[in-house]
């Protein structure tokens, strides 16, 4: 088992499914015990009962401040305390910017956003107290470029990054780390809606293929174990090698476009 994590508690938001649900089975897996959190009752439910007594469900809509209270009071009223965050939840939101109405980048930024900063705000005193803590923000790599058709997913996966960096100074002098984790194009059932395959290549990566959740929870438990634990205040890719720069596939294919 990873170092650390025998009988550490995590939360994990968005947990029922896709990398969320990788997330908790990994924990899990290394001796942890997890707060799945979701608004998809039925699958995170069914996943609670798959891990055994090292899980619990909570019905949980991110963006309500209350229900985050109730999150956390009841992950210490189930385990006897908590010691990791994982801010998974999110939506993908794309939609062309002539197309965008108000609404909708509300929508993005308050679920993808605004639910990092209440998770991260309703978890702090516990941590503080304690004197210790890790919180885990997933934001993409679309919070470290821009990104076509999704410039509010685009603003609030910056904001995640530039979040995680200011509160890991405020808060590292209690004893407390916060990571953001830029995931690539990882297949879930979310992204799979746009096109997202591990069938098919990827030329913008560079290792030419999407990604799998199960990749992503192997870091997620990394950093949450004290293998991390001079780790605070960064952010950590996982992307293939798409933000690294042009891969040779796609090199190849704007090679053969010029010479058409």
């Amino acid at each position: 088992m990873r170092a650390g994590l025998t009988d550490h508690v995590s939360i994990v938001t968005g947990g029922a499914g896709g990398i969320g649900a990788a997330v908790a089975r990994s924990l899990v897996a290394d001796g942890a015990r997890v707060m799945v959190t979701d608004v998809q009752d039925d699958l995170g439910r069914s996943l609670a009962e798959e891990l055994g007594d090292a899980a619990t469900f909570e019905h949980h809509d991110v963006t309500d401040e209350s229900a985050w209270a109730g999150v956390v009071d009841a992950t210490i009223n189930k385990f006897g305390r908590v010691d990791s965050l994982v801010n998974n939840a999110g939506i993908l939101g794309m939609k062309p910017f002539l197309e965008m109405t108000v609404a909708d980048f509300d929508r993005v930024m308050d679920i993808n956003a605004r639910s990092v900063f209440l998770g991260m705000h309703a978890v702090a005193p516990a941590f503080a107290q304690q004197k210790r803590g890790v919180i885990v923000n997933l934001s993409s790599t679309a919070g470290l470029s821009g990104q076509v058709g999704g410039l509010a997913y685009s603003a609030s996966k910056w904001a995640v990054r530039g979040m995680s960096k200011s509160i890991a100074l405020e808060l590292g002098g209690h004893g407390i780390r916060v990571v953001s984790l830029h995931p690539g194009t990882i297949v879930t059932p979310m992204t799979e809606q746009v096109g997202a395959s591990l069938d098919q290549p990827a030329p913008a990566s560079a290792l030419g293929r999407n990604g799998k959740p199960e990749e992503i929870a192997a870091v997620v438990a990394f950093l949450v174990s004290e293998d991390a634990s001079y780790m605070t205040g960064t952010e950590v890719v996982v992307d293939g090698g798409w933000s690294a720069g042009l891969s040779p596939a796609m090199y190849g294919l704007m090679r053969q476009a010029r010479e058409r």
